[in-house]
């Protein structure tokens, strides 16, 4: 078996994670070759600027400025994606799958936006398209859930998978500062880029979340049907309300199963401080699964970074080598579920989830406000879990005339606590927009 020529890799981009991917393999090339049975080579490498591409590789390697030369090639059996985005690497990936070419991406927008297309070529062609890069850099949390789970029927996931914002967050809460000051600092450190947009809004966390939400439920992946709500409106205010009410605030990708559909939202959440997911810091991920058998488990790890993203890659390539002379019906489908066996399970719309609450109102410090607030939640039926009252120190302290209240509620239809909040906002002792975040207790 291990006499057998190696199989032949082409890089598709050769950023931060392609030359990664170049220097693990080539580090570890003995080892690798041990565990797949045969040796794994990048043979060809397509990136713009050749001759920095050329300086990152060694002269065994052909180089060109042309994606399409690399999968012309009859000799490469893997094309490695890392170009990212919606548009040309689309066309790239399909056209890799039409030249009979096996894929590794980690390309999360891609797949979670066009997924269901480019999985259908694959299995028509009889090719895989391998990703656990696209998730949680190189926590391996797709194979946990494809084959390591495999045994469960999945509850729910939650998972930090965004570094960027979770390093703000940690930022935010060490130091007692607002958003807009933290991000200028993250893009300093480089944990933030110059257009930050997809990080901050949770567009990221989104295309992950609807990853793994499809390989967890047995649904296509759809994105657009997720909701997606960032960090930006955060203020430092409620992060020190919610350490003071035994929470940190984190944003979560949330996937849940219930008996109505499926849960897919991505938001900023409280999680109580005892939580191992709550202590996650910095650029850290971590993603915790709900399984009916196995209970909790938590995967923890680099979410980013070249060598953290190129071990996944790698592990890719290997299970492809290794499963690339199998009959297709007999390789793990990519998500999970046979493809003649997926669900249509619906994705709930953001009214239908059942989740608690924490709310900040800032009132007038008058006698029967709090008595009306509680009132409002009291009819609508929704009950209180814990409510903290807190001069509004920033409101001009000796004598002021306003205070911030703050109340936890026990699991409510967000629809109606939605119509809750639009009659506690008309109240006249209400002085500002209600601050309202999700709180997740994750037991």
């Amino acid at each position: 078996m291990t006499d057998m020529k190696p199989i032949q890799v082409g890089l598709l981009g050769i950023g931060t994670v392609g030359s990664g991917t170049y220097n693990v393999l080539q580090r570890n090339q003995e080892e690798i070759k041990r565990r797949a049975g045969r040796g794994i080579e990048i043979t060809m490498v397509a990136d713009l600027d050749v001759a920095r591409a050329q300086s990152l590789v060694g002269p065994g390697v052909q180089v060109v400025s042309d994606a399409r030369a690399v999968i012309a090639n009859p000799n490469i059996d893997i094309v490695v994606e890392l170009i990212g985005g919606y548009g040309i690497a689309k066309a790239l990936v399909l056209e890799a799958i039409a030249a009979g070419k096996h894929v590794v991406t980690a390309n999360k927008a891609l797949l979670a936006v066009h997924g269901t297309e480019i999985f259908a070529a694959a299995s028509a062609k009889g090719v895989m398209v391998a990703f656990e890069a696209a998730v949680a850099g190189g926590i391996p949390i797709i194979k946990a859930l494809r084959e390591g789970l495999t045994a469960n029927r999945i509850q729910w996931i939650a998972g930090i998978i965004n570094g960027t914002t979770n390093f703000i967050l940690s930022e935010m809460r060490d130091k007692g500062l607002d958003f807009a000051v933290v991000l200028k600092e993250a893009q300093r450190l480089g944990y933030a880029e110059a257009d930050p947009t997809f990080d901050i809004e949770g567009v990221d966390a989104a295309h992950k979340v609807t990853l793994m939400s499809a390989i967890a439920f047995g649904i296509p992946v759809q994105f657009d049907k997720a909701y997606v709500e960032g960090i930006t409106r955060l203020g430092a205010a409620d992060i020190k309300y919610a350490e003071q009410l035994g929470y940190r605030i984190k944003l979560l990708g949330i996937t849940k199963r219930t008996a109505q559909g499926v849960e897919l939202r991505v938001h900023p959440s409280l999680v109580p401080t005892k939580r191992l997911i709550a202590n996650v810091e910095g650029a850290m991920n971590a993603v915790m699964v709900q399984g009916d058998a196995v209970g909790t488990t938590l995967y923890y790890g680099k979410g980013a970074g070249s060598e953290p993203t190129a071990s996944a890659v790698i592990a890719d390539l290997v299970d492809i080598t290794r499963l690339h002379t199998a009959d297709p019906l007999h390789r793990v489908p990519h998500l999970a579920f046979q493809p003649d066996a997926m669900s249509d399970l619906p994705v709930l719309p953001m009214s239908e989830v059942v989740t608690s609450y924490y709310l900040r109102l800032r009132v007038a410090d008058e006698a029967g406000v709090l008595a009306k607030v509680t009132g409002l939640l009291a009819e609508a039926g929704i009950s209180i879990d814990a409510v903290l009252q807190r001069e509004a120190d920033e409101v001009g302290g000796e004598g002021s005339t306003q205070t911030d209240v703050i109340i936890l509620t026990h699991d409510t239809r967000e629809g109606t606590l939605d119509g809750v909040l639009a009659q506690m906002q008309a109240l006249p002792s209400v002085l500002a927009p209600i601050t309202r975040i999700r709180k997740e207790e994750l037991a």
